[in-house]
């Protein structure tokens, strides 16, 4: 997303992410393949079910990765795109190695500011060209829908364009989902001076036409991604430095928990694992790292069985909990904080120690 932080704190971002070992407290380690493993004193059946997988994506191309999508059809493949300024490009990832295995080319489109994909129950993907850098100025925006490619090679394909108001007035956003059971496009506003929001777009989007989404919901969130469960009966909305998690009854969103968020340089988006077990979490910039966070207790979508240690201490902080917030995400957000804080005070104590040498 444009325009960037500010120099300054972009800086602290950094040191930030610099500091955050030490300020963070034990999570789950990585294994060679970035999967995540249990931490010392973890329980024997935590480990028996196979953990989400992190990776790095390795394609110098792609240097504002700003969406994520699990693919439906190739299994361990995740959709990614740049933001604005790249191109008609959507990107076909292996999480295996993080290596790029295909690419789209969408013809007969200029993207201006592209921010989120998601994937449809017919097996189509959505590219949302949603983002307004001007906090309202854009009176449209719009949609790109075209088939996810049976086979992952590089190809040329023609987008189905629509064209997007809101019926209260242009937005800023940065997150896109379509519901994988009823094929409904939704979009979040992104929070700025007032509470962002959620938007519904109408039962079949039209070609043809205007199509106008409808404001529907609350979401108090500087959102930058957000993404729907496999078996839709959740959501999750992630910004910056938390998430939200919500259960999806009657077409409305209810704020159930706030899921772990890794600390990133710049937290830019987030997708259900294709079993529904764990949020990927993605970052801007080259070489970015896609992380793993495993859900439990009412954070797991209804369709998805609980183990049988969940809910027992001992798992050495691997999942994320849920809770009305002020565990789980909230802790999470509050030790985030503390690391910026400690790496504010890094810096300025460094710019003071350069002046005296000036």
């Amino acid at each position: 997303m444009r325009p960037r932080p500010f120099p300054a704190a972009r800086a602290v971002l950094a040191a930030a992410a610099l500091v955050a070992p030490a300020v963070l407290p034990a999570g789950p380690a990585l294994a060679d393949d970035g999967a995540a493993q249990p931490a010392a004193g973890a329980s024997a059946s935590a480990s028996s079910a196979p953990a989400a997988s992190g990776f790095t994506i390795e394609d110098p191309r792609i240097k504002e990765s700003s969406g994520l999508a699990a693919s439906r059809t190739h299994p361990g493949v995740y959709w990614t795109h740049n933001d604005s300024g790249d191109g008609a490009y959507v990107y076909a990832v292996d999480s295996s190695t993080g290596r790029t295995v295909a690419t789209v080319t969408l013809a007969g489109i200029e993207p201006r500011d592209v921010e989120a994909i998601s994937i449809g129950p017919d097996g189509d993907i959505y590219l949302g060209d949603i983002g307004d850098n001007f906090g309202g100025r854009w009176p449209e925006v719009w949609i790109y829908r075209f088939p996810e490619p049976k086979t992952l090679k590089d190809t040329t394909l023609t987008p189905i364009r629509y064209t997007v108001r809101y019926d209260d007035g242009p937005r800023d956003a940065e997150s896109l989902m379509v519901h994988p059971r009823t094929g409904r496009v939704y979009i979040v506003s992104k929070k700025r001076s007032s509470k962002g929001a959620l938007y519904e777009a109408p039962e079949r989007l039209s070609a043809s036409g205007v199509n106008v989404f409808r404001r529907t919901a609350d979401i108090n969130l500087w959102a930058t991604d957000g993404a729907f469960s496999p078996d839709g009966t959740r959501l999750v909305v992630r910004g910056y430095f938390d998430a939200r998690e919500y259960r999806w009854q009657d077409g409305r969103p209810q704020e159930i928990g706030s899921p772990a968020v890794p600390l990133q340089r710049q937290g830019e988006s987030v997708t259900f694992t294709a079993d529904g077990r764990a949020l990927m979490y993605g970052s801007e910039g080259k070489r970015s790292t896609v992380q793993p966070v495993t859900l439990d207790d009412d954070l797991l979508p209804d369709s998805v069985p609980k183990r049988a240690d969940e809910g027992k201490n001992g798992d050495g902080g691997s999942r994320a909990s849920s809770g009305s917030g002020t565990d789980g995400g909230n802790r999470t957000l509050f030790i985030g904080a503390g690391a910026l804080a400690v790496a504010a005070a890094a810096a300025v104590g460094l710019r003071r120690l350069l002046r005296r040498r000036d």
